[in-house]
């Protein structure tokens, strides 16, 4: 009796997980052409917006084309996140061993995620570290660099990451912070919507810290270094 309990309680559980894989694996395809209206991250900000009582709180998101964002704001995040995301192939090892080194010591703990995998995390999944959380967004990670490639990650990315609380992509940014277009950011705006990136609830575009003028001011010099990103997509 038991035994057959835990058999089908175990097929149940095999049926949930092959129907979620194969939902994961049709939405990969879909969002590989068309706009992602929605990612995990939005969800649970809104969760938690909900449950602190918030009923203010809107996610602010208008997609954009690659072709509608400044060259700028791609160089500058390349610069700042993953100035190997052209070369890796979704994962900089060499990051991921530093990382590993500088966390054994005690210290702060040190992320080496490249851009892919904040993609797969922001619109997959969900902030916050745990060895789930990390073991999908490998595997999810895999899906889009084979389904997607650079381009359509670094699209995906810039429409879908968090610059500020409830602001969601470029065109949000640029019209929320400095009143333009995604696609008329200049290279200081650009910089200084990169330069927040680790934790854009801490570091704030409109009143930036020192730390964070400073980190500006490193992504501007990467980015003359890095040279063009968009040209070397195509």
């Amino acid at each position: 009796m038991l035994k057959s309990f835990w058999l089908c309680l175990l097929r149940r559980l095999l049926s949930v997980l092959r129907y979620a894989g194969i939902g994961l694996l049709t939405l990969v395809l879909l969002f590989a052409y068309l706009p992602v209206p929605y990612t995990g991250v939005m969800l649970e900000r809104q969760i938690d917006a909900w449950l602190d009582g918030n009923s203010r709180y809107q996610a602010l998101h208008q997609w954009r084309p690659l072709t509608q964002i400044s060259p700028h704001l791609l160089q500058a995040v390349v610069a700042a996140e993953d100035q190997k995301f052209l070369q890796h192939s979704g994962f900089d090892l060499q990051a991921i061993e530093k990382a590993l080194v500088y966390n054994s010591k005690g210290r702060k703990v040190r992320g080496a995620s490249t851009l892919s995998q904040q993609t797969a995390k922001n619109v997959f999944l969900w902030t916050g570290r745990s060895w789930l959380r990390k073991g999908l967004e490998t595997g999810i990670t895999l899906l889009l660099e084979g389904a997607w490639g650079k381009q359509r990650i670094l699209e995906v990315y810039l429409n879908s990451v968090e610059f500020g609380p409830g602001i969601y992509g470029a065109e949000a940014a640029a019209q929320r912070f400095f009143g333009v277009s995604a696609q008329r950011l200049s290279r200081s705006q650009a910089a200084l919507l990169a330069a927040v990136l680790p934790n854009p609830h801490r570091f704030l575009v409109q009143s930036p810290s020192p730390y964070v003028r400073k980190r500006q001011q490193w992504i501007l010099k990467q980015m003359q270094q890095l040279g063009p990103v968009q040209r070397q997509l195509r």
